[in-house]
């Protein structure tokens, strides 16, 4: 199949999470496999027009804040009814409407959608745009084949109107030959939080767990990897409640630096109002770290409550802090989640995930000319 990939950014782009991961990891499996596969993502500052990324021919076009307006006509321009048999959108973020205009079938790939929680992570202005444009998917994409990360986002497409025959849940891999159990040891009272810094991922609530925990005289201590718009914010936090020398935050860092930190924490935190699946959370497990995290969409699905890690319900610091403290001070539960985890995660892996989503594929209706 020639493949045409549609994603607002590609495996570069520094603001890159899970969602962008994940179709780059069967992207680069498809072409291992035959196919050809070309993506158009935003254009960066400082990175090339056009790039290979492991066999995935990548274009940059357009600018951030309006590149869902400019891609259609820059996708056309690559004659798409000749060029191409399959579109994929990774529908993530403002959705790009392919189906109103690919003349060949588009395979919908959903991490997750915004839905509400838009409206606590942006201004009103922009958040009531953003359901806005999500609220034309049923319309626009009903007839498509769907991809969903997770059961909780097949729910939430099934919520909006999208036929349940017409979603496949395919959860996300790992790489199973990077994650696993090794140096350094876990350092006593260490917590992780791994991801993009975007106020709904509810990195505040950690850090405000932690100052409950700081004020009943609990020596712990927060390693917080990742960037974003909500970075700066998050350190006046800390600052203000006096835990700028025991939260420290690191900025974007490479994959070993990131798997440092999997075995050196205690447990890996993650307090999200809302994932398509949790990636972080799967790889956490895969070094054999337990996990906390909010019992929200995603969340729940990664993540086998009392056996893996534990759920808190979401926003509930005082839950948080607690729960923390409860696995800091128990080490059999510890290392009886750590042991369940590592289980779990030997369940997931790319190549299967990969097989799986290429089978979707070549089964869309009318995809494939001979």
């Amino acid at each position: 199949m020639r493949i045409l990939a549609l994603n607002w950014r590609d495996p570069k782009n520094p603001e890159t999470g899970g969602a962008e991961i994940h179709l780059h990891e069967i992207l680069k499996r498809a072409v291992a496999g035959g196919h050809t596969v070309t993506q158009i993502s935003q254009a960066v500052t400082d990175l090339p027009p056009e790039e290979i990324l492991d066999g995935v021919r990548i274009l940059r076009h357009g600018k951030r804040n309006t590149f869902n307006f400019t891609l259609k006509k820059f996708a056309l321009s690559l004659d798409i009814a000749s060029s191409f048999d399959l579109v994929i959108e990774d529908l993530c973020k403002i959705p790009f409407y392919s189906p109103q205009w690919s003349p060949v079938p588009v395979l919908t790939i959903v991490p997750h959608l915004f839905g509400t929680t838009a409206y606590r992570e942006v201004a009103l202005p922009l958040a009531w745009y953003v359901n806005f444009m999500e609220s034309f998917i049923p319309r626009v994409y009903r007839k498509c084949t769907f991809v969903a990360i997770s059961d909780s986002t097949k729910d939430d497409l099934i919520r909006r109107g999208i036929p349940a025959e017409n979603i496949s849940v395919i959860p996300c891999g790992i790489d199973t030959d990077f994650y696993h159990p090794g140096k350094p040891d876990p350092e006593p009272g260490t917590f992780l939080y791994v991801g993009r810094l975007k106020k709904y991922k509810g990195v505040q609530f950690i850090i405000a767990a932690l100052a409950v925990l700081r004020d009943a005289g609990k020596d712990y201590r927060l390693a917080v990897l990742g960037s974003g718009d909500y970075e700066e914010e998050l350190k006046k936090t800390a600052l203000r409640l006096g835990l700028d020398r025991v939260v420290t935050f690191e900025g974007f860092v490479p994959q070993e630096r990131k798997l440092y930190w999997l075995r050196k924490a205690w447990a890996a935190v993650f307090a999200s109002e809302k994932e398509g699946w949790g990636l972080t959370v799967i790889e956490a497990n895969a070094c054999g770290t337990p996990v906390i995290a909010s019992n929200s969409d995603g969340l729940r699905d990664s993540v086998q409550d009392g056996r893996t890690g534990i759920l808190v319900p979401h926003g509930n610091v005082e839950d948080l802090a607690s729960q923390m403290d409860r696995l800091a001070t128990d080490p059999v539960l510890r290392s009886g989640l750590g042991k369940n985890g590592l289980e779990w995660a030997a369940g997931f892996n790319w190549d299967a995930t990969a097989d799986r989503v290429i089978s979707v594929m070549k089964d869309t209706p009318g995809k494939y000319r001979k």
